[in-house]
C-alpha cells in the first residue's frame, strides 16, 4: 500500500447550505481528511474555530448571521496562521481576493473532488512546512 507523504488535514466547513455542506464534508472525508465541524453561519464558524483550530476551513463567502468576509477576517485576526478558503457562487468579487480577504485562495462552487484533493494536499504541505519552520533551532 502506498503512504502520502502528507498529514491529514482537520477541516471545519461553513456554509449556509446544508446540503452542500453535507456534500462537501463527504467529499473532505472521500480525500482522506477529516471534519471536524459543519457549521452554517459566520459567526458560527467563528466559534467553531476557536474550539477545533482546524488546519484548513472551507468557507462559503455569502452566509446570514454574519458573512464569510467578516468571519475570515476575525479568525485571521486571532490566529494569522489560519488557512481559510472561501466557496463561492460568485465570481470576479473584489473582495474574494486573498490580498483583500486574507482567505488562501478562494473556490469556485460547484467543487470538484479532484479540486478539492488538490487544494486540501496543498494546504496540507504549507501547514506541515509552516510546522518544520517553527520547530527549527
Amino acid at each position: 500500500m502506498k503512504t502520502s507523504a502528507l498529514c491529514l488535514v482537520r477541516v471545519l466547513i461553513a456554509d449556509d447550505e446544508k446540503a452542500f455542506s453535507t456534500v462537501l464534508g463527504d467529499l473532505v472525508r472521500s480525500c482522506g481528511h477529516e471534519v471536524v465541524a459543519v457549521v452554517h453561519s459566520g459567526l458560527d464558524a467563528i466559534r467553531a474555530y476557536r474550539q477545533h483550530r482546524p488546519d484548513v476551513v472551507l468557507m462559503d463567502f455569502a452566509m446570514a448571521r454574519l458573512n464569510g468576509l467578516t468571519a475570515c477576517r476575525n479568525i485571521l485576526s486571532d490566529d494569522p496562521e489560519g488557512c481559510i478558503l472561501f466557496l463561492s457562487g460568485l465570481s470576479e468579487r473584489s473582495e474574494l481576493t486573498p490580498e483583500a480577504s486574507g482567505a488562501l485562495a478562494t473556490l469556485q462552487k460547484p467543487i470538484s473532488r479532484a479540486r478539492l484533493e488538490e487544494v486540501l494536499n496543498a494546504a496540507s504541505a504549507r501547514r506541515h512546512a509552516g510546522r518544520k519552520t517553527a520547530q527549527a533551532p
